[in-house]
Formats: C-alpha cells, structure tokens, sequence
C-alpha cells in the first residue's frame, strides 16, 4: 500500500521508518541536527503546500528521504489505518 503525504506524493508503506511531528519533536537537539543534515545532503523533499506539520522518513536504498508534509501527524496515521482496512 502506499501513503499519501499530500502535493501528489506517494510513498510505500513498508518504505516509512516513521512519521513525526514537526513542531513537538523540532525541539530536540538531534532531530534539528538531523533534519539540517538531510537539507545538506539534498534529502529533504517539500510536499507541503503551506506550512509543514509533519515529515516522514523513509528508505531510499542505503540512505533515507525525509518528506516535509502539511499532513498532521494523526491524519497521516488515519489514512495508514483505512487503506490496511480495504
């Protein structure tokens, strides 16, 4: 199945390491660390048509891509929910 994190894109599912919340978990240290790291190394793409909430890291052969979406957290977890259920 695939996940829908808005602006069209498209990911599998068994590709997703995790989905987190932008604000909540921008105040660590580490994930600034690695989010800064990924827009270095040209990994971050933006889905978002406003103003990110979300970002999803997923595999991309040995390394990861982390998607910035303006999906909440908990309407991504939903549409994850309802494709398993079909």
């Amino acid at each position: 199945m695939y996940l829908h994190l808005g602006g069209g894109t498209l990911v599998p599912e068994t590709d997703i390491v995790g989905v987190f919340d932008l604000d909540n978990s921008s105040q660590s240290r580490i994930t600034r660390s690695f989010l800064a790291d990924a827009e270095r190394a040209g990994r971050v793409i933006n889905v978002a048509e406003d103003i990110p909430k979300s970002f999803v890291v997923c595999r991309d052969g040995c390394g990861v891509k982390v998607f910035l979406s303006q999906m909440s957290t908990q309407t991504l977890l939903r549409r994850a929910e309802e494709d398993r259920l079909f």
